[in-house]
């Protein structure tokens, strides 16, 4: 859109993100949040009320979206009374949903030995090994440079990760091992993993989600997964090596430590040689 039909309001609420340094795809979910308020509504973002945005919340729900989903469209909406209308009232009265609480899907070694050895080329095989190996995100790996890969510290940099921030991912030498065989055969100048029609340019999450979809199919794994999963593979078989969840936080490089709790409830071997009470009791087998 041009700055000439640009709306004003659209124009400051994208100025208010920009000084803020939200990323471009925030402001474009944020704008488009709005947006899809207003139509439902049938009014100007200037004429939008609290009583407006309640009646599209209800809409949402009563569509299916997920309360995540949800959640994500009236983040956007209080920004915008927030922030751009100088509302801060908001916050009272655009709530939040609560969301379940569900545990992620975790694979055993053997099966995500069988999904990487699946996938579909040596290139996929790599950056799936990747983001299981340092537990990176799917943007987070395409987006790796050559120089980020620095195997005297036996570290991969991660610029400016989700939250924009910067940290080190572990590096084995088994990865390392794939990374420089992937390197010897695609000589990469640029990006680590460039897009086959420009190496100036990465390839996108979307074509690294569908390669793990591949090799999962391939894999016969029918539990329900995604390219997430490997990321929790990663925390989960860390945590059953009697890692510090701590240390495993930092990794990942997330911000609450409650976020990296949620792999306790998952890891098998944390439950292990943990006697039910039941067990101390010494009941006496009931006859047959």
């Amino acid at each position: 859109m041009t700055e000439e039909v640009m709306h004003p309001l659209r124009r400051r609420m994208l100025e208010d993100m920009t000084v803020r340094n939200l990323s471009e795809g925030t402001q474009q979910v944020y704008i488009r949040s709005v947006r899809a308020c207003c139509r439902y509504c049938n009014k100007k973002p200037s004429k939008l009320t609290f009583e407006d945005v309640r009646t599209f919340r209800l809409h949402l729900v009563e569509s299916g979206l997920a309360p995540g989903s949800v959640n994500g469209a009236m983040v956007g909406l209080r920004f915008f009374f927030r922030v751009t209308l100088g509302r801060p009232e908001a916050l009272d009265y655009i709530l939040m949903a609560r969301e379940p609480q569900r545990l992620p899907t975790v694979l055993s070694a053997q099966e995500v030995a069988r999904l990487l050895e699946a996938a579909p080329g040596l290139k996929w095989r790599t950056a799936l090994s990747v983001a299981f190996g340092a537990g990176l995100r799917a943007s987070e790996v395409v987006a790796l440079k050559l120089c980020d890969i620095h195997s005297e510290r036996m570290r991969i940099r991660v610029e400016q990760g989700k939250g924009r921030r910067d940290r080190d991912a572990l590096l084995s030498p088994q990865l390392l091992a794939m990374l420089r065989d992937w390197w010897k055969t695609a000589r990469p100048a640029v990006w680590l993993f460039p897009n086959r029609l420009s190496e100036f340019e990465h390839v996108t999450p979307r074509s690294l989600n569908c390669a793990f979809h591949v090799a999962a199919r391939r894999a016969g794994i029918a539990k329900p997964v995604c390219l997430h999963t490997l990321r929790h593979c990663f925390a989960t078989h860390l945590l059953e090596q009697r890692m510090d969840i701590r240390a495993i936080q930092v990794l990942l490089g997330q911000k609450k430590l409650e976020k990296t709790a949620v792999y306790t409830h998952v890891a098998a071997k944390t439950l292990d040689g943990i006697a039910s009470p039941l067990d101390l009791l010494g009941l006496r087998p009931t006859p047959a």
